[in-house]
């Protein structure tokens, strides 16, 4: 389920004080120029309208269609009475919201248009008043001092996200590195026990195998004792070689450690114990937590991301899942189809899903 953030916080408390603004039309208190059931429908239709806009998709044709009808609807809501009061704080709330759903200067627009209405709004006997001059201000400053913050708060947070993705990217470059480095290490000592001692003991071999065909009892005694520990040390030479050749990855901390101290993204990483993969499996569970947590951060406007590792005997599994929007008509970018191709050439798959959340299946055959 998903938590409930900042964000979440603030838009009820602005729902709350648009509520709050018009609760004297809502309860009769005060009269409309128009049907007071054609208010309220106005008053809900901008609410409606703004909410719709600002939970689909950013920039999009829907989002763009209800916004505008959220305007237009705080509009109407604002000049439709003789005496608006505080009510054109709605206008407030959509520019400061205006900065989320269209560039800047169609905010700069909206805020001008609005500050427009407000003064057609005033009584015609307070329009001429210095109280009216000190009105259109107040609300025109408190306009652009809403937006400024908005955007400082939307650069701050895309800043934060480019920091993070920069984040992951740097920690996964940071395990490939670390793995390929083990691995270089592994197979050069490998290559020095072999050549070196495992040659050395090959030759003491050979001289105890001569030495045991010359006469005498005793020394043969000691010489075949000589091979037999020669014989033995040399196996555990070559069990040696292989176990530096065929040690798995720890995967557990490689994703942890690239997943760890995201700014606004909590992500829980478990793997089971009974998971074994080799260096090129390895890889391809790193880029995939790579692109998901970057996708999750740039895409998903989540707060949390579970990803898990298990494995069965038909092969290795790594699923993912967050508490975001979704994308239900997702289209692959070429980081996931790339990832597709990746798992396809060791065997496997990808599947992706958008519909509730976004969740991601990568699987890899056993071997």
């Amino acid at each position: 389920m998903r938590r409930v953030g900042t964000e979440e916080w603030s838009a009820i408390a602005l729902l709350v004080v648009a509520i709050a603004v018009a609760a004297p039309v809502l309860f009769g208190a005060v009269d409309t120029d128009v049907p007071r059931l054609l208010w309220i429908a106005l008053f809900v239709l901008h609410l409606a309208a703004l909410l719709t806009a600002v939970a689909v998709e950013r920039a999009g044709p829907l989002c763009n269609r209800a916004f505008a009808v959220a305007v237009l609807a705080s509009w109407a809501v604002v000049l439709a009475l003789p005496n608006a009061g505080l009510l054109p704080v709605l206008l407030v709330f959509t520019a400061a919201v205006s900065v989320y759903l269209v560039p800047l200067r169609v905010g700069l627009a909206i805020v001008a248009l609005n500050t427009v209405v407000i003064a057609v709004s005033l009584p015609a006997a307070a329009f001429r008043s210095p109280e009216a001059v000190v009105v259109i201000g107040f609300y025109l400053l408190i306009q652009l001092a809403s937006m400024l913050s908005s955007t400082t708060l939307v650069r701050e947070q895309r800043m934060r996200r480019e920091l993070a993705e920069a984040h992951v990217e740097l920690q996964a470059a940071s395990v490939l590195l670390s793995e390929s480095a083990r691995t270089a290490e592994r197979l050069r000592i490998s290559r020095e026990l072999h050549d070196q001692i495992g040659h050395q003991l090959t030759v003491l071999t050979l001289e105890l195998e001569t030495a045991r065909h010359l006469d005498g009892e005793a020394s043969r005694t000691h010489v075949e004792r000589a091979n037999r520990v020669a014989r033995e040390l040399l196996g555990d030479v070559r069990t040696t070689v292989g176990r530096l050749r065929t040690e798995p990855p720890d995967l557990e901390r490689a994703l942890r450690r690239m997943a760890r101290d995201l700014p606004g993204l909590d992500v829980s990483v478990d793997v089971s114990p009974a998971v074994r993969v080799d260096e090129e499996e390895s890889a391809a569970f790193v880029r995939a937590t790579q692109e998901i947590v970057t996708n999750t951060i740039r895409h998903a406007g989540a707060r949390e991301l579970w990803i898990s590792v298990t494995a069965d005997t038909r092969g290795t599994v790594l699923e993912a899942r967050d508490d975001g929007r979704g994308a239900p008509n997702l289209v692959l970018g070429n980081g996931l189809r790339g990832l597709r191709e990746r798992f396809q050439a060791l065997g496997g798959d990808l599947a992706v899903d958008g519909r509730t959340g976004f969740r991601v299946t990568a699987r890899v055959p056993a071997a």
